[in-house]
């Protein structure tokens, strides 16, 4: 154990030149003892606040993997308000559901709890919809005044429960909002009592409103070249996130999970077990934790993310080695620090495959035809292609000329059609090729006001020939104007790099819908975390209902 504690000390060392930033702490556990810790930087660069292990930071949606284990403990270890209806708990949280959620997504649907906890429900996510609700970047979202306004305006899914996995914090939103209910205590009480003090996370708790975090840590936006300024939040979480911790928190927590691997009557033995889709197939993600290979080794993990901060951790059972990263700035990459310390850890070798050149043929843009989503394939260093089906693009390595992969997926190109297998997602896609055709000197059929009837929002589209803006107005407000660009005929793309949320949607897929005569009628947009919203073209502005 001496000489692997001495090689974890140098590779920390390493990683805060190679990952420049404000500051941050990491902690590497193996078989439940710390072995490694290290804390650089600063917790507030203004006033030269240093960063320590008992620096309090959100750990934002790492929190779900803590609401999943209070879920599994109010089944077992019902509260006395459970008890006293003399029904089965997992029944009572069950039956919850309908008074959350719109009574629609209920009926002859399947959806269960645990569709929910293993981001199975089809449900679209709630921050990336603020947007299309007029929502400020920097604006305010409170979940007891627009929560309910909220759960009023999804009344429909975006794949049927148990079929494929989406990301969608909506389903932790309505989880706590059943435990809430079910419990008859708040959420931060729960947590307090039954997650934070038996594991000893002494400084752990749940503040649900970011403006209103415990100092003195700052989050910032920005880069060593433009420079690094605070980050403005203004929104309130509770159980999609909302918990704060300290490195010294996180380390006991770890603690905690390594203790409990074997244990049959821990709640982390019921969450860690790998999930399985309603036809069987093996789920990725279940009661908030993500299974994801480094090197061929197993990891189950989460990361976080508010505007300011981006957040890590992970377990490898079989080596049992924990690591968490916690960063104070916007454009941190904890999950690939993580990575690298787990890799050079065990001694992995920098992998050396073959360089194959893709066809020429890749490059374009491709259009599911079942989310209505963009898929862009852009050729990256040799032997690669940029690839971007979920929010952002990923590295696909070259094997043959028209196949190429990930350790989580493999695309391969017939023709103008663009087959991507993502199991993760439970989902084979054939896309076909957008053709590309020269931009009208005057695209001004497009432009106009169209209405979403169902989510009760409107979107307004103008410009100058091919250069369009678009905006959202609803419940929310009148959001930002957002540039959109041409990805082909009838195939735009609505550019939204920030949003309430500080993981954003990233482009937003716009395709135009045109009646026999070539009239536009209509456009469908979505992103990989709210799809396929019909809107329809009006003659006149329509006021979204408030």
């Amino acid at each position: 154990m001496t000489s692997f504690v001495e090689s974890i000390s140098a590779i920390l060392q390493e990683v805060p030149a190679l990952y420049r930033g404000p500051g941050g702490a990491i902690a590497v556990l193996k078989d439940g003892e710390l072995v490694g810790q290290h804390v650089w930087g600063f917790a507030d660069l203004e006033r030269r606040i240093p960063m320590t292990a008992d620096t309090v930071m959100p750990i934002c949606s790492i929190s779900k993997q803590m609401v999943c284990g209070l879920l599994i403990d109010l089944e077992r270890n019902p509260t006395p308000a459970m008890r006293a209806r003399g029904e089965e708990p997992g029944k009572q949280l069950s039956d919850q559901l309908g008074e959350v959620l719109n009574p629609k997504l209920l009926k002859d649907t399947g959806l269960t709890i645990h569709h929910l906890s293993n981001m199975q429900s089809g449900l679209r996510d709630y921050w990336a919809l603020t947007v299309l609700w007029g929502a400020k970047p920097e604006g305010h979202f409170s979940v007891a005044d627009h929560g309910p306004l909220v759960m009023d305006r999804i009344k429909s899914f975006h794949f049927q429960p148990g079929t494929e996995y989406s990301y969608s914090n909506t389903n932790f939103f309505v989880l706590a909002r059943v435990i809430e209910r079910v419990a008859q205590q708040p959420l931060a009480e729960l947590l307090a009592e039954r997650i934070f003090a038996p594991i000893g996370m002494a400084t752990a708790r749940l503040c649900a409103h970011t403006a209103e975090h415990p100092p003195p840590c700052i989050g910032y936006e920005g880069d060593e070249t433009k420079g690094f300024y605070p980050a403005t939040n203004c929104i309130e979480w509770a159980g999609d996130a909302g918990i704060v911790a300290s490195l010294a928190d996180m380390i006991a927590y770890e603690q905690f999970l390594d203790s409990s691997r074997t244990d049959p009557q821990s709640w982390y033995q019921s969450t860690s077990k790998q999930q399985q889709f309603k036809d069987g197939a093996p789920a990725d993600y279940g009661y908030g934790l993500a299974r994801e290979l480094v090197g061929g080794v197993t990891t189950v993990r989460h990361g976080g993310g508010l505007r300011g901060y981006r957040l890590s951790r992970l377990y490898a059972p079989e080596p049992r080695i924990s690591i968490v990263v916690l960063l104070n700035q916007e454009h941190g990459v904890p999950g690939l620090i993580s990575n690298y310390i787990l890799k050079r850890a065990l001694g992995f070798p920098e992998a050396k495959n073959e360089v194959v050149h893709p066809s020429q043929e890749w490059a374009g843009t491709y259009l599911d035809p079942d989310s209505r989503l963009a898929i862009t394939v852009d050729a990256g260093v040799t032997g690669e292609l940029n690839i971007k089906y979920h929010r952002k693009a990923e590295k696909f390595r070259v094997v043959d000329p028209l196949r190429a992969q990930t350790d989580e997926m493999v695309a391969t190109l017939e023709g103008s059609l663009l087959n991507l297998h993502v199991p993760k997602d439970n989902r084979n896609i054939h896309a076909q090729r957008v053709t590309i055709n020269r931009l009208p000197a005057n695209s001004s059929d497009i432009h106009g006001h169209y209405y979403c009837a169902e989510i009760s929002s409107v979107f307004h589209c103008s410009g100058s020939g091919g250069m369009l803006y678009g905006s959202f107005d609803g419940f929310l407000g009148k959001g930002p104007v957002h540039l959109i660009r041409s990805l082909g005929d009838d195939v735009w793309a609505l550019a939204c790099p920030r949003a309430m949320d500080s993981q954003p949607p990233g482009d937003w897929t716009v395709v135009v819908r045109r009646d026999d005569n070539g009239n536009v009628t209509g456009v469908t947009i979505g992103c990989w975390l709210a799809r396929n919203l019909e809107f329809v073209k009006t003659g006149e502005v329509k006021p979204p209902v408030l």
